[in-house]
């Protein structure tokens, strides 16, 4: 297989995976759904592999919003289900494998294996806004404000065990004005963050609640960035203009902000060796 035909299997690969899960679970949940939801996820992400690979240069968005406003308008608003973390505890609770535990399962817990944190860089509804805003390079480093993730996350357990255990009534009525005022919060916090930190990721970086699932998996994860360090002239280019602020010349899976790289290509794209 030549050198150009090689370029077009991740995009051949992604679509095959999400049509593999797509068909597994409507065989085996009985479920239409399944393969509608699945294989459309995986045609969104597959055609902006594509249109990356054709040089489009805003690939990455399209897929955002197919996937995000599908997730958030469709699912969310119309489907009334609670695809925020949120929801993943009241399914889990309730003992149903079904909508935000399967997408938390597919996307966040296990997905992360294989294409490790892309779920942040190409089907987030929050990071879809986001990502809009002008601060897409960090202009300041890093700050050490990571701990807070795990205070969103442990919060959003409490508030929905509280609820079955004060055998609350409506909860799934409950779920639903959650996901909305939820997301109404994060909206509002991302940018909020977004204009003080000067970094449209800052939100991703320091309050989001499903990282907490996303990092430990993703130090595994088998797409990863890699560098040819015959190429690497170590200009830094890559770390400037990377919004997660990954050390992507360094190969290890120790490497810097490792498990925090959402796949954005941004320094693929910007390295004048062609080295990543």
């Amino acid at each position: 297989m030549t050198r150009d035909r090689l370029k077009y299997l991740p995009p051949i690969l992604m679509l095959l995976i999400f049509e593999a899960v797509a068909v597994i679970l409507w065989l085996t949940k009985d479920n239409l759904f399944y393969l509608f939801n699945f294989s459309y996820i995986g045609i969104s992400i597959s055609l902006g592999m594509f249109l990356y690979v054709k040089k489009y240069r805003h690939a990455r968005r399209v897929v955002q919003l197919l996937v995000g406003l599908y997730m958030l308008v469709y699912l969310g608003l119309i489907c009334r289900e609670n695809m925020q973390i949120e929801g993943f505890w009241y399914y889990l609770f309730t003992g149903v494998f079904e909508a935000a535990v399967i997408h938390y399962a597919v996307a966040k817990i296990f997905g992360p294996l294989i294409f490790g944190r892309g779920w942040c860089g190409y089907a987030c509804w929050t990071a879809m806004v986001l990502d809009f805003l002008p601060y897409k390079v960090p202009s300041a480093p890093r700050k050490k404000l990571g701990w807070i993730r795990y205070l969103t996350f442990a919060a959003s357990l409490i508030f929905v065990s509280a609820l079955f255990l004060a055998r609350v009534q409506n909860i799934e009525r409950i779920m639903f004005w959650a996901f909305i005022i939820g997301n109404a919060l994060y909206y509002a916090l991302g940018v909020t963050l977004a204009f003080i930190f000067k970094d449209n990721r800052a939100f991703c970086k320091y309050l989001c609640p499903v990282t907490v699932f996303l990092k430990p998996m993703s130090y595994f994860s088998l797409f990863r960035i890699k560098c040819d360090k015959e190429k690497c002239v170590s200009c830094g280019k890559c770390k400037r203009v990377c919004p997660m602020d990954v050390d992507v010349t360094d190969n290890s899976r120790r490497r810097r902000n490792g498990t925090e790289c959402i796949l954005c290509m941004e320094c693929v794209k910007n390295c004048p060796k062609d080295a990543l």
